[in-house]
């Protein structure tokens, strides 16, 4: 069992910058592929990004590439998001995801509580 808890979430001005944060306890943390997956009101939920367990795999959903950058910090059980240059449509909730050994963007084993992240205009 994987227990995620994310935190960084906020309210910032169209252009600004937000760093999410990931702490996963439980089974041994380099072991699992670590993805963010994001659900805006009234949409359904997307990927966002992905770092896979062994490091090889790092995957951005097209509409993130160049402003967000997922990273991992195996020593403290963490996955990051960097978001830079946020926009209004960048509005949605932040859910962490865990996968063992796979591809956390084609199935999810664990999730966390997510963090509400809000963009103003």
């Amino acid at each position: 069992q994987v227990q995620l808890v994310e935190s960084g979430g906020g309210l910032v001005q169209a252009g600004g910058s937000l760093k999410l944060s990931c702490a996963a306890s439980g089974r041994a943390f380099s072991d699992w592929s670590m993805g963010w997956f994001r659900q805006a009101p009234g949409k359904e939920s997307e990927f966002v990004a992905s770092f896979s367990w062994n490091g090889i795999s790092i995957k951005y959903a097209e509409f993130v590439k160049d402003r967000f950058t997922i990273s991992r910090d195996n020593a403290k059980n963490t996955v990051y998001l960097q978001m830079i240059s946020l926009k209004p449509e960048d509005t949605a909730v932040y859910y962490c995801a865990a996968r063992w050994r796979g591809d956390v963007e084609i199935r999810t084993d664990y999730w966390g509580q997510g963090t509400q992240v809000t963009v103003s205009s």
